[in-house]
């Protein structure tokens, strides 16, 4: 079974591509392609289509992450499609809690710094796209040991 994960913030074009990339890396690094499949959304539609922040793509580029994709807005079939849906904030999980279809598919949805045991129950990622670089830094940071907790997470949960 190929699990699957979408990564959810606002607009689909900082945080979520950001952990979508980072999640990409590190589950190449433990050769678990096809094993995990990763995706990302947004919850609000003004960026669909267009490619992720030029910011959050040079400062991923630093660090030998490509970020790429265009961005799309989460969907109500995304809750049948992914296995879990991994909102950036509190804004952004609620959201994803009013579209669920059902209780089965709220379930689905949680924190990303949830999976990080140094991070503060229900912290957020925050949104580094009205400040400056130094903001973007600190995303790829909090992605990098959210991701790393929730790939942890799913290898134990699934046997991987």
């Amino acid at each position: 079974m190929t699990i699957r994960v979408c990564f959810v913030c606002l607009g689909n074009i900082c945080r979520s591509p950001t952990a979508e990339a980072t999640m990409r890396l590190l589950v190449e690094e433990v050769e678990l392609r096809g094993r995990i499949e990763i995706d990302s959304a947004g919850t609000g539609a003004w960026h669909v289509g267009e490619p992720p922040d030029r910011r959050a793509r040079a400062a991923a580029k630093r660090r030998g992450i490509d970020i790429r994709g265009r961005a799309r807005k989460v969907i109500v079939g995304d809750f049948e499609d992914f296995h879990y849906l991994i909102a950036m904030d509190q804004a952004n999980r609620i959201d994803l809690h009013r579209l669920a279809p059902n209780e089965a598919a709220e379930r689905k949805v949680e924190l990303l710094r949830n999976f990080d045991a140094d991070s503060p129950r229900d912290a957020e990622v925050p949104d580094p796209y009205y400040g400056g670089d130094d903001g973007f830094e600190r995303v790829l940071d909090i992605c990098e040991a959210g991701c790393r907790g929730l790939l942890r997470h799913i290898r134990d949960m699934h046997r991987l």
